[in-house]
């Protein structure tokens, strides 16, 4: 698995560095050009390229996240290999909170580590820096542990395969949820908006992953702020000073859902 994921996140740096380097040779010439002097080009390909290698490392960070937990309960139990670990000296709590931990270690750091390796790329490629570097690379990385959280949550229920599927289903969902928010903005639709919205925070790794993307731009303003608002794959929106708290909260209450549950099955 974690060769996979090796061969995966190169293959992924590699186009990722190649087609910045190209962006950037044509962006290089348009500066030239007196037509376009009321965007900031470099800026505008540089925030763009980064969220869409943002999009990106939330697409390989869930990735981890579901092979390291999507059958930890459920796909253990069934192969045999949890029973003899539940009675002692571990116990169920125990058990379920450390596999958390080591896939929410792993995957954090890795969401992290890609995000840095992308904005070290597009500086490279670029010369162009985000206006902020360690937010979003820190809601990057609690965006993967919320993912972890999810199909941990559901190995309780699910088969290994079902809660696999379910988890990929549920990111998707949140991006999709993302995509309405930005054409409920485009088309002045309240109602698209409030679903977007409610939807972010239900699924709380798009909150983190807009609020990121907002994050790489904030001190963008005129033409080139409002051409960066849209965001690749979601809105770039900023949300607050509560999402923190939610996302804790939300880990917490998921956890302690996992875990009475687990405490209750029969396996």
């Amino acid at each position: 698995m974690f060769a996979i994921v090796l061969v995966l996140t190169a293959v992924f740096l590699g186009l990722y560095a190649l087609g910045t380097d190209r962006a950037f040779q044509e962006v290089a010439e348009f500066e030239q050009d007196p037509t376009f002097q009321a965007v900031d080009e470099r800026t505008l390909a540089g925030a763009t390229l980064l969220g869409l290698a943002m999009f990106g490392t939330l697409f390989l960070g869930a990735v981890l996240a579901v092979f390291l937990t999507h059958a930890v309960v459920r796909g253990d139990a069934e192969r045999g290999l949890l029973q003899p670990l539940v009675v002692r000296p571990l116990g169920r709590t125990t058990l379920l909170g450390a596999r958390f931990l080591a896939a929410a270690v792993v995957c954090g750091l890795y969401a992290a580590g890609l995000f840095a390796a992308t904005a070290g790329i597009t500086y490279w490629t670029g010369s162009w820096w985000p206006d902020r570097f360690w937010l979003p690379a820190a809601e990057l990385a609690a965006a993967a542990v919320v993912v972890c959280m999810l199909s941990l949550l559901g190995s309780v229920f699910l088969s290994a395969t079902a809660n696999g599927i379910a988890v990929f289903m549920l990111v998707g969902a949140g991006i999709v949820g993302g995509l309405l928010g930005q054409i409920g903005a485009a088309l002045d639709s309240e109602t698209l908006v409030d679903v977007a919205e409610k939807a972010s925070w239900a699924l709380p790794f798009e909150a983190l992953y807009q609020d990121a993307l907002h994050a790489i731009s904030s001190e963008s303003f005129g033409l080139t702020g409002e051409l960066l608002q849209l965001g690749p794959f979601g809105g770039a929106q900023s949300a607050g000073g509560a999402l923190w708290p939610w996302v804790v909260g939300y880990l917490a209450a998921a956890g302690a859902l996992a875990a009475f549950v687990f405490g209750r099955k029969d396996l």
